[in-house]
């Protein structure tokens, strides 16, 4: 017990006023820990708040910048998958190494757009040697990536430009997203800003134009402001420079001009408006409308005409004169007067006129003799002797003779030099122009006839014009050829003979040319006598003025000379009917299995749904015009203005693009649609606006989704077809809806 007492520990009294400690629940750690966790969820909501509200309101920045820099990914995006010279680029490549190496060359197209191609050549390092032969490989020195980067960067800035439009014609944030969305996503834009070509350019100048003029009616309420003239004036500009890149830029000079003479007219009925400020409106749409475009387009060409100063395979389609101060071309290298015995080639001097010219081949009909036609390039079979007239049995004279110039009222003979034929003409009818005498080479040495006498009339004198009429200049004296038996004149009108004429311009003896008639006018080119001495540099001058006149002369020939040939089925040619619904492609290159290969096609829904919106535009505004007939008001006058002065510049945009094609003689491409494509893309975006103006803004963006999804998707489909297809075609077959999209054909 004493033990048990011992081991007893006695315990300290506890202090009842001390606290006690109290003990926490499990239930309060959990709520800690929610509230902890809450405030974590709340900071990050915050933010991501902050940054939605941010987002929404930098979103008419942002929006841009994405579709921008979607736009730049996409044409940039593995631009140097093919490594060979793919379909025009045969063409505008070699144009390029031309404005590289300095040689003179002739196009259909004025040479802003080619200009600019050489100089993406110049900073792409090349140095014109390759001669862009088409599905020929470049070598390796060759920085054909960085050309065609250079034309696709004008392609990606039409995205962007779209977007700008649509948002200047008062389009909703969305509408304006969706119209650039459209452009981005379409395949045959994308295809055809890929490669060195003018088609990106051309496309680029067509939208700035009507982003400055959408910007112009915009600010027609402050005429005469800061704003009014800077829009005005870059109307002008990219008038002069889409009309610069392609002649189809005239058709956008339309589009500006119908809107300029409806908005003058408009402002005619304006009696509160002073008749000097009238008149101020009338004189400032000329100087930037008129003015200012007619001074780029001139420019192009004098910076065409400085560049290009060595002699080149364009020579002949100029003035004998232009050619003769050409870097390396010999025309001035010759005698100053043309006497019996001279080796001359003889140009026709109407704006674009070729060289007279035979060959052996004979007429099919009429008098079954040798042709004799106009022939654009230089050949020996231009080349003729003057000699003297029948009955002078002997045709030059002997070495040691003296010189006998030609001149005014001289009787002579044309003696071809390759077959020894005279130029001869008789009363029977040119195989084309029916109502006139053909002209032939006929004879030789031993047989000739009056027939063949010709006799010289002095026009004028280009270079001086105080020369002698006694003595006709080569390069510079235009004269005439008259008939000494028939009296008719030797002419040629630029009318193109069949494929048995090799399609050169018919030459004919015309009974009812009148003296002015510059088709009947001739001047001498190549001289070659050497008994005579060489002519002085001096002798020959020529203006810019006079050049410009006839280049632009001899594109107009050329393009009008391209047309359909019936003996030649063209695989690549379509009708411009064909073009709005999407029904035929275009194979870019070969479509061999180891090729990358291209077809130009356009994004059907694309295509289709603008095609169908400028109809819908048309049938609704007659709905609304008969309804206010009607006296029944759908819209405010300021809704009806908007909408009637939106979709009229679209639609005749398009209209102005497109229709001209059928009326045009010349052979027609897919690529031709593509100016009025634009126009007629935007009507879409702008109609859902107009459409949904009063629905919900879930509806809205329902409506919206719907199309954005189907052009995505779509895009997504065939974009394929623009990036290039590796492998057989047949891969592809899913993107081949329709028979006549030639895309799996092996046959083709």
């Amino acid at each position: 017990m004493d033990n048990l007492k011992r081991r007893h520990i006695a315990h300290p009294q506890v202090d009842k006023d001390e606290p006690a400690y109290e003990r926490i629940s499990l239930q309060d750690e959990e709520d800690l820990y929610s509230e902890k966790v809450k405030a974590r969820r709340d900071y990050r909501y915050n933010h991501i708040s902050k940054y939605a509200s941010w987002t929404l309101e930098n979103k008419h920045v942002l929006i841009p910048v994405i579709l921008t820099a979607l736009s730049f990914w996409t044409r940039f995006r593995d631009i140097d998958r093919s490594h060979s010279v793919v379909w025009d680029e045969a063409h505008f490549g070699k144009f390029g190494s031309y404005y590289l190496k300095r040689e003179f060359y002739f196009d259909v197209h004025p040479p802003l757009g080619k200009m600019l191609v050489g100089l993406s050549g110049w900073l792409a390092g090349y140095d014109g040697s390759f001669k862009f032969e088409s599905g020929k490989e470049y070598p390796e020195d060759l920085n054909y990536a960085a050309m065609r980067t250079f034309n696709a960067f004008w392609g990606a800035l039409v995205i962007p430009m779209a977007y700008g439009t649509a948002r200047q014609l008062g389009m909703s944030l969305m509408a304006s997203t969706l119209a650039a969305t459209m452009v981005l996503c379409d395949t045959a834009y994308l295809c055809i800003s890929r490669f060195i070509l003018l088609d990106s350019m051309l496309l680029f100048f067509t939208c700035s134009t009507l982003y400055c003029l959408s910007g112009l009616h915009k600010s027609r309420m402050s005429p005469f402001s800061k704003a009014w003239w800077f829009w005005l004036t870059t109307t002008g500009v990219s008038l002069g420079c889409v009309s610069s890149v392609k002649w189809v830029g005239l058709f956008a000079v339309a589009t500006v001009g119908v809107y300029t003479l409806e908005d003058l007219w408009d402002k005619f009925g304006d009696l509160k408006l002073p008749k000097l400020v009238y008149l101020g409106h009338w004189l400032a749409r000329a100087i930037a409308l008129i003015a200012i475009p007619v001074a780029i387009y001139m420019a192009s060409f004098v910076a065409h005409f400085t560049i290009l100063s060595k002699s080149g395979p364009g020579d002949a389609q100029m003035s004998s004169l232009f050619q003769a101060h050409l870097e390396g071309n010999t025309l001035g290298d010759g005698p100053l007067e043309i006497a019996i015995g001279s080796r001359v080639t003889i140009k026709n001097s109407a704006l674009g006129g070729g060289l007279l010219h035979s060959h052996v081949q004979k007429y099919p009909d009429g008098s079954k003799q040798q042709q004799v036609t106009c022939y654009h390039h230089k050949d020996n079979n231009n080349n003729w002797f003057i000699a003297h007239a029948f009955p002078q049995k002997k045709q030059y004279d002997d070495e040691d003779a003296e010189v006998q110039y030609v001149g005014d009222g001289d009787a002579i003979r044309l003696v071809h030099q390759k077959t020894s034929r005279k130029l001869h003409s008789h009363p029977i009818p040119a195989p084309i122009t029916s109502d006139q005498f053909e002209v032939s080479a006929y004879g030789n040495e031993n047989i000739t006839d009056v027939k063949d006498n010709w006799i010289i009339e002095f026009v004028d004198d280009m270079g001086d014009a105080h020369a002698p009429k006694n003595r006709i200049r080569s390069l510079s004296t235009r004269f005439r050829l008259r008939h000494a038996h028939l009296g008719c004149l030797l002419a040629a009108h630029n009318v193109h003979l069949p494929q048995w004429g090799f399609k050169q311009v018919e030459v004919i003896c015309d009974r009812d040319a009148k003296k002015s008639d510059q088709n009947a006018w001739w001047n001498i080119e190549e001289h070659v006598n050497e008994k005579l001495p060489v002519a002085p540099k001096s002798a020959y001058r020529s203006s810019f003025l006079s050049n410009f006149v006839h280049l632009n002369a001899a594109m107009w020939r050329s393009n009008n000379a391209l047309i359909p040939d019936p003996d030649k089925d063209d695989k690549l040619a379509s009708t411009p009917s064909q073009w709005p619904l999407v029904s035929v492609g275009l194979r870019m290159c070969g479509w061999d299995d180891r090729k990358v290969k291209f077809f130009l096609l356009g994004n059907p829904i694309v295509w289709w749904s603008s095609f169908a919106a400028l109809w819908v535009f048309v049938l609704t505004a007659i709905t609304y015009n008969c309804r206010m007939r009607r006296q029944i008001q759908d819209l405010s006058q300021s809704q009806w203005d908007r909408f009637l002065m939106v979709g009229k510049t679209l639609f005749a945009g398009w209209f102005l693009h497109y229709v001209p094609f059928f009326i045009m003689g010349r052979v027609t491409y897919l690529h031709h649609y593509f100016p009025a494509l634009y126009f007629s893309i935007l009507m879409v975006p702008f109609l859902l606006d107009h459409f949904t103006t009063g629905a919900s803004t879930s509806r809205r963006a329902v409506v919206f989704g719907i199309v954005f999804v189907a052009v995505v998707a779509s895009f997504i489909h065939f974009s394929p077809i623009a990036f290039g297809m590796r492998g057989p075609a047949t891969q592809y077959s899913s993107r081949r809806w329709f028979r006549k999209w030639a895309l799996t054909d092996t046959v083709y």
